[in-house]
Order: C-alpha cells, then sequence, then structure tokens
C-alpha cells in the first residue's frame, strides 16, 4: 500500500478569495513505514501574503520571489502523488487549495479526487478522541511525539510530524496484515531450519524493558486501555 502524507503552507485561509500555495511538503510510506523519498517545494504565490500566515510560517514576500511558481512543479508533484492515498491534517483546507491552483492551469487539468483518494486525520482523531483538542500541536501532545522544534509552521515539517500522528493513531494495523496481501501457504517441506544443540538464551537490558514498557504504555493509550499485553503481563 502506498501513501503519501500531505501538508501546505498558504498566503490566506480561502483560495476563492485568491489566496494561493507558498509550500507543499509530502513524506512517502509503503506499507505504513517511511520509504525516504520526501517532495517538497516553497513557491512564489504571485501575490501579498497576510501577515497572520507570516507570523505562523515565517514565510516572507522576499524569500518567494525566486522560488518557482505552481504551474512550473504540477508534474512533478502530480506524479509523486498520482494512486497513492493521501493522509492529510484537515483535509479539506488543503484540497481545496490544491484544486484551485490546478484550476488555474487551465485545459483538461485533473482535481486530486482524480487521481488519489483521501484519508483525513482530522476526521479519525475526532472519532478516536471525541470532545478533545485534535490539532496537530494537541495530538503530538497526547500522543507523546516531540514537537519541541515546530516553533513555525512549515509544511515538510508538519508532513514528518503528521507521519508520527497518523502511524501513532493507528498502531497495529500493519503489524494485523490489514494492508497488505495475503501469504503464499507454506508445507512444513519449505522449512529446513538447523536446531542447534544449546539455544543461547538472550535477556533484554535495563533500557530495552523500559523501551518497552514505554511502548506499551503508547498502545494502551490509543486504544483506550484495552492494550491485551499490559493485562496478562
Amino acid at each position: 500500500m502506498r501513501q503519501v502524507v500531505l501538508d501546505t503552507e498558504t498566503t490566506g485561509l480561502d483560495p476563492t478569495r485568491g489566496h494561493r500555495l507558498v509550500e507543499i511538503g509530502c513524506i512517502e510510506l509503503i506499507e505504513r513505514r517511511r520509504s525516504g523519498r520526501e517532495f517538497q517545494r516553497y513557491l512564489n504565490p504571485e501575490r501579498m501574503i497576510d501577515q497572520a500566515a507570516c507570523e505562523v510560517t515565517g514565510l516572507t514576500e522576499e524569500f518567494l520571489a525566486d522560488k518557482p511558481l505552481f504551474r512550473q512543479v504540477a508534474d512533478e508533484f502530480l506524479e509523486f502523488i498520482d494512486g497513492a492515498e493521501l493522509i492529510i491534517h484537515n483535509a479539506d483546507f488543503d484540497i481545496g487549495f490544491l484544486n484551485a491552483e490546478l484550476a488555474l492551469l487551465g485545459g483538461t487539468s485533473p482535481r486530486i479526487a482524480d487521481r488519489c483518494t483521501v484519508l483525513d486525520t482530522l476526521a479519525l482523531a475526532r472519532s478516536r478522541y471525541p470532545g478533545q483538542k485534535n490539532s496537530l500541536d494537541a495530538l503530538c501532545k497526547r500522543l507523546q511525539i516531540d514537537s519541541a522544534h515546530r516553533r513555525l509552521h512549515g509544511a515538510l515539517l508538519d508532513a514528518n510530524l503528521l507521519t508520527d500522528v497518523y502511524l501513532a493513531m493507528t498502531v497495529g494495523q500493519g503489524e494485523l496484515g490489514l494492508n497488505s496481501q495475503p501469504p503464499t501457504p507454506r508445507t512444513s517441506a519449505d522449512i529446513r531450519l538447523p536446531i542447534p544443540e544449546r539455544l543461547r538464551v538472550l535477556t533484554a537490558s535495563a533500557a530495552e524493558l523500559a523501551a518497552h514498557a514505554k511502548r506499551l504504555e503508547a498502545i494502551d493509550r490509543t486504544s483506550k486501555g484495552e492494550c491485551v499485553w499490559l493485562r496478562i503481563g
């Protein structure tokens, strides 16, 4: 399964009022693991940036003046996300801006839904944690994901944090084989393992035991106290 965690930064809040993208950041996941492939571009929005947006992102018109236009990176961006499931926090916002940029290209430019499916982690978080704050910062704090370096918003920075948040909220999904093909049946004749005369017993270090306990606590929080290993441990 191929997924792309995506975030954007913009000149303001409403693409219908002419606001534009100033940054796109993407992280590729293959079978719920980071592949090492990323896509990040700063963009010249060809317009002024709202003061509030400058304060949130730290990006200025002077910094973006020599950056590429969206139309110059559109093909590369679409190739990167093509056929993937997009993981986005508050997806309507980012998809609205991306579709607005694609519409400005004219011709037969496709909408995002023509190329990808979308999973909104804000909707997922609201179903997991009803009545609680579910901003990216709040989720990082709840799931013990270090976001101390997030002094300003950035598309690639936030996509990296969202990757950790998404994997933490859906922990166990990959291990249960929900996203993979069924294994090929094997018989005992296919398995020929040498049996040593004496088995070597390895014991976990104190650091490994502490890390294991921390992992179980995280699973217990996300499963609302349903961690089987803690109940039988």
